[in-house]
C-alpha cells in the first residue's frame, strides 16, 4: 500500500489491490479513516472524522490532487 504523503499527522495512501476502482486516496489519523475520490473530491467513506476535520482533509487532498492522481496512474499504469 503506497503512502503518498504524511501531512500534519495525516497519512494519505492507496491500496495496491484496488486498480478497478476510480482513482482515490485513503486518509488515516488517530484511528479515523476516510476515502476521497480524486476526480471530484467527493467523500466515499468516513469512519470517525468529524465534519470540520473532513473539510480540512478534503482541502489537503485538493492541494495535492494532481500529484495523487499522477501517483495513482503511474502505479496502476492507467491514463486519466
Amino acid at each position: 500500500m503506497p503512502t503518498l504523503a504524511r501531512i500534519n499527522g495525516y497519512r494519505f495512501y492507496f491500496y495496491s489491490h484496488e486498480p478497478n476502482e476510480p482513482a482515490h486516496v485513503h486518509i488515516d489519523k488517530a484511528g479515523c479513516s476516510a476515502k476521497v475520490w480524486l476526480a471530484d473530491l467527493s467523500l466515499a467513506t468516513n469512519h470517525g472524522f468529524r465534519q470540520h476535520e473532513l473539510r480540512r482533509v478534503i482541502e489537503m487532498v485538493r492541494d495535492h490532487q494532481s500529484e495523487f492522481e499522477k501517483a495513482w496512474h503511474d502505479y496502476f499504469g492507467t491514463r486519466p
